[in-house]
Order: C-alpha cells, then structure tokens, then sequence
C-alpha cells in the first residue's frame, strides 16, 4: 500500500508549493488511521532533505517516488522509493531516512545500534539492516517482482548526523556486512547519494514499477522456500513423531481447506510441557511456506521466537527468516485475512491490548482469527503465569464463531520433556498441590530430581553438566530484583542469598538467546526468557514466594520483585476483590514453579530459600517409588488412570 505516489517532478512540485505534507497526512489517514505530530515533523523535515538530494537534472523527471510503502503482511513501512529503469532493467532505490544524531555501538547483538528517543537511549535495529530487510521482503513476498527481476537497491540516509572519521560507531566492522548491502550517508553527503540513485535509476517509468509493486501478487518466493526447506533438513531438533505428525497432516489439510472455500479455520492443539508444540510449530511454518502459503509464527513472549529463528537459520546472517516470527501485537492493524495462516505457540500468553504501555488494539486472540483464513493456536492452560494472560480455549471458541468460523480440536499427549515420563509431570502438579492425581508417589524410573541444600552445589552441578552439550541451565522465580544497571555485567550478582554466600546475576540483556550461549550457564533465567523452551537439566532456585506452613504448599505474592510485572496490578485487585485476587496469584505463583520446573528433559534440580518446602520436597521425594525395569510395566495403568484429569 502506497500512502504518497507521484514522478520526481511531482514530487518536487510539492515539496516547493508547501503540500506535499498535507497530502501525505490525508492519504495516511484515509489508508491507514491517525497520524501522530512526530511523524508529522520527520515528513517536514526530511523530505526537505529529499528535495535537494532529487533536485538533479541527471535524475529523470518521470522516475516514480512513493513516500510510506507499506509491505504486505508486515507493520513495517518504507520510507522512500524512487523507481525507474537501469538500461532496461527495472530498479527501484530504497530509503530509510533517519532523524538520528546520535548513534550507540551495541556488542553482542546483531545488527542493533543504540540511539536517543523521547525516553532516552534506545536499542534499535541499525538502518543499513532496516533499508536491507524491507528490500528482501519485497523482493521475497512480491511475485511480480520475483518474475519481471526487478532490482532492489537499499541505503538509509542519516542528514542530521555527523560521521566521526577516527571512530565511526555508524559503520563500525561489526556492522559491516549490513553496510555493504545498504550503505550508509550522514549529514553532507547528499552529493554521494544523488550519485547512488543516478547510478540505478538512468530511466524514468512513469510510475510504471510502482503500480508493479503495490499491484503484484503476494506469496512467498522459491528462493525463501528452497532456503527454509533446506534449514530443516537435517536438523534433528524439528523431526516430528508420532501424534506430531497426525496434528501436523490435519493442519496442512485445513490450510488448504480454508484457502479453497475461503471460510475461517480455526484449530486449537492443546498439550503441555514437551509434548512437542513448538517443534510442530515450526514445521508447519516451513511447509506451509513451501506450499507459496504465507504464515507467520507469532507468540506473545520473544524468547522462543529468537531461539527457534536462531536456530532455524543456524549459522547464517540475520536474514529475511526474521520476518516470519512475530510478537502477538503485531496484528492490530491487520487486514482480514491478510494471511493465509498465523501459527500461534504458547497461545495461553496472550494479552487483551497490546503495545508498551498495553493501550493498542482489541484483543489478540479475536485480532489473530481476524488477520487470518487459518489461525492455529497451540495451548496449555495450565501455564499462565501473568495477571494479563487471557489466552483460553473458550475465547477462542468466542472469536471463531464471531466471524463464523469452523473450529477444530487436537490434543498432544506423548511426552518428549522429563525421559518421556507422564509420571513425574503429574507429580509436579501433586506435589505443588495444583491438582490431585493418581500416581503422587511415582516420579518416573529415569528422571533426576534432587533438592540441595546449598545453591553454590547447584550451580556447579549444573556448570558440569552443561559442558556436555551446553543444554543445562539455572532459573529462578522472579522473587530478586532486576535493576537496569546489572543488565550488561554478569559479574554483578541479582539473586543473592547471603547466608549462603551466593549470588548469581539474571541473564543479561545484551542477547536475544540466553538460552542457548555458551557462557548463559552463569546467569539465571526466570519464567520470561525460559517459558516455551526445554533443556537437558535445569537447575531452579525457588524463592520466597512458594512456601510450607502447616502441612501445605502456599504462595506470597508480596514476595515477588517489583520488576516484576507478572502480578502488576494485584494490589488494586486485592482492594477491590480480595478473594478472588489472592486466588489468582496463587495460581499464576504455582503455574509459573510449574512451568519452571517442567523445562528439563532429563533432570530438575531444586533450591529452596524456605528450609520448610526444601523438607517437604525431600520428604516427597523419599517417598517416590522407584520401580525397576521388569517391574516398569505395572506402573502403566496408573499413567492410564491419571491422564484422565491430566491435560498434558
């Protein structure tokens, strides 16, 4: 969707006779909704910047430009095009103007700058990479660019920033790659970047390519296919098994079946911790891309959306794969049936309003039904771990049949977390007196529970066994602060328990994949940065909010940090509603040991900072029968019995 259209003549026209921003404020609201007074600003002052830049006689006066494209399934939105002809070969030049005059250098992410905003310093994708992205998006969604080989020329134009010659962060070597790929000109260099668009746009078109482009079908490429396809290959991490593949053949079934009857399908996976969802998920991302279907894997937390990409791509760059896993507020604005299938892991994590300060949009799960022709949605209801958590089977019952959709239901019951063992998933949920089940006392033959005594033990036992595979890692519950200043030093400890001489930092916020870093080992994640994934060991320090007092398992939620924001509003609610407040973070306190203590595969080791619970947890674990192989058999029927109240 274009916001602007015109030729250069036009264009400059405009700019010249003062209305060329009010033109973009009324196509902008018309197309797309209000317009705030800060983009208002940067059209004023940057296209003043473009004016002078475009106002060369080399540069023909019939060369399309279009101001705010916006790409097909994406938020994203280009902020200028100049399109013509290279001999006679359709190009098209990509701007990203950028009103910076300050740029941070950032170790160990990415493609990431830091940069002043209204609230300071701020870490932003760098704009060669934005210029870059777009260009890769456009050229791997739009058919008629793919067929006609249109070209794509990305820069980004920074005029109010001054280069440093002895240490530019702008183009450091770190950011090299992305540079090379779009480069970059600061304040001075609109000589270089007239050169830059005379070098590609020779020709005018008339606007011919632009029509092109806001025209062209929308699928994915064969070349984004070939290079998806040939990432999973191979990658023993995402080949599916038993009931994987049965949920994975009817989903591809409806896919289809919605895109031929062009009716809403909607279908809910329920299952718990390691049943495998998020593996399936992504197979499914893969080949409904395969099958020039366009899906997008969206959760609500980032922490698995950055794993899974990561390792998808392996060692790749930072490629256009990025574009195909999104947060769940990315649909506020979505078209109906925009795409032809959402795949929606972790679902029981979403909110009602989305944005930083929860103000945009509806809800998300009516947002996502509506965005899409085939929404799936994989849940685990018993894994809610915050106030604003509102994913439910019901609601999404609610939603489909609002816009008259068909809903389907499958369960996932094999377990791939804790050895395969049913066995000690529902002693969790008994032992943390979340529910009564059949088998307290069974803790399935092979997995490695143990509660230390000393969190120094649990560490290093955790260290050790990491340096297998590096798949082991520590946790806590979210009972220690998490200030600013510790959030780039591993050295500065955050969870620190002095009567034992301990003290560990959170993970750091200078990586997107705590979970899978070499040196993530020595930090501790919470339930934000772990829920979702799975590890071979995992080691959780449960803090003060999950105690023992006279013969129960209770919770405290004036123990939990305020950093946090997992129970932010709880103490209005106990004013208005106590009862039902109180029950509601004894059960996000629960479900949150819960999740935490389900995300080892082989092994879970316990800390407790109440001496009671730690008793309770020894005196439970004593008490588990240890079956040996012949007599394994015999513990099926109680498996059998349990499952009947057991949803995972």
């Amino acid at each position: 969707m274009l916001v602007y259209e015109a030729t250069k003549s036009e264009f400059l026209n405009d700019v010249f006779n003062d209305e060329l921003t009010n033109n973009i404020i009324n196509n902008f609201q018309e197309k797309i909704g209000s317009v705030n007074k800060s983009e208002v600003r940067s059209w004023d002052n940057s296209m003043q910047y473009m004016y002078r830049v475009l106002g060369d006689s080399d540069i023909p006066k019939d060369a399309g430009v279009a101001i705010e494209y916006r790409i097909p399934y994406s938020s994203k939105r280009v902020d200028f095009l100049i399109t013509g002809k290279k001999d006679k070969k359709e190009s098209v030049v990509i701007v990203e103007l950028k009103q910076w005059d300050k740029v941070e250098k950032v170790e160990g992410k990415e493609a990431i700058v830091k940069t002043n905003f209204s609230n300071g310093l701020v870490e932003t994708t760098h704009p060669s990479y934005q210029a870059w992205s777009y260009a890769s998006l456009i050229k791997d969604y739009n058919e008629t660019v793919q067929q006609d080989n249109i070209d794509m020329y990305p820069c980004a134009y920074l005029h109010n920033y001054i280069i440093n010659k002895d240490s530019e962060p702008l183009t450091d070597n770190v950011y090299q790659y992305y540079v090379d790929k779009a480069p970059v000109y600061a304040k001075g260099d609109a000589k270089k970047l007239r050169e830059f668009i005379k070098k590609y746009i020779k020709y005018g078109d008339n606007k011919e390519t632009l029509y092109k482009i806001e025209k062209g079908r929308i699928r994915p490429s064969k070349s984004l296919q070939d290079a998806l396809n040939s990432m999973l290959q191979g990658n023993e991490e995402f080949i599916m098994i038993d009931e994987q593949k049965v949920v994975f053949e009817e989903a591809l079934r409806l896919a289809s079946e919605a895109k031929r009857t062009n009716t809403k399908q909607v279908l809910v996976v329920e299952g718990g911790p390691g049943t495998g969802k998020s593996v399936l998920a992504v197979n499914l991302l893969v080949e409904l891309t395969k099958k020039s279907m366009v899906a997008q894997y969206v959760t609500k937390n980032s922490a698995p959306r950055n794993i899974y990409s990561t390792k998808l791509k392996q060692d790749l760059k930072k490629t256009q794969i990025d574009n195909l896993f999104k947060g769940s507020g990315s649909y506020v604005d979505a078209p109906n049936n925009e795409f032809d299938v959402l795949i929606v892991d972790e679902a029981h994590r979403l909110n009602e309003k989305s944005g930083i300060f929860q103000n945009l949009g509806e809800n998300q799960v009516k947002e996502l039904i509506h965005a899409s022709n085939m929404t799936i949605f994989f849940i685990d209801e018993h894994q809610k771990v915050t106030l604003k958590d509102i994913g439910s089977i019901d609601l999404i019952k609610k939603y489909t049949n609002e816009y008259n959709g068909v809903i389907h239901k499958l369960k996932l019951e094999s377990q791939f977390r804790c050895n395969g063992s049913d066995g000690y998933l529902a002693w969790i949920d008994n032992v943390l007196q979340i529910r009564k089940t059949a088998n307290s006392n069974f803790i399935g033959k092979d997995y490695d529970f143990r509660v230390f005594d000393d969190p120094n033990q649990l560490l290093e036992s955790i260290r050790s066994l990491n340096e297998n595979n590096n798949k082991a890692r520590m946790l806590a519950g979210y009972c220690w602060e998490w200030p600013k200043e510790s959030r780039t030093q591993s050295d500065i400890p955050d969870i620190i328990i002095p009567e034992k001489n301990f003290g560990i930092s959170w993970n750091l916020d200078n990586t997107l994949t705590w979970a899978i870093d070499d040196s993530s080992v020595n930090e501790a994640g919470c339930i934000h940065t772990s829920q979702g994934l799975e590890f071979d060991y995992v080691g959780v320090i449960i803090g003060d909010d999950l105690l023992f007092r006279d013969g129960k398992v209770c919770t405290d939620y004036t123990k939990r940090a305020k950093s946090d924001r997992s129970l932010f509003g709880i103490k209005k609610m106990i004013k208005e509603k106590p009862e039902e407040a109180e029950k509601l973070a004894d059960t996000i306190i629960r479900n949150t040991y819960r999740t935490l203590l389900t995300r080892g595969q082989k092994g879970c080791f316990v800390y407790c900072t109440d001496n009671a619970l730690a008793n309770y947890l020894k005196d439970r674990l004593e008490k588990t029968i240890e079956y040996k192989s012949e007599e394994f058999f015999n513990t099926n029927s109680l498996i059998a019995e349990d499952k009947s109240s057991y949803k995972d």
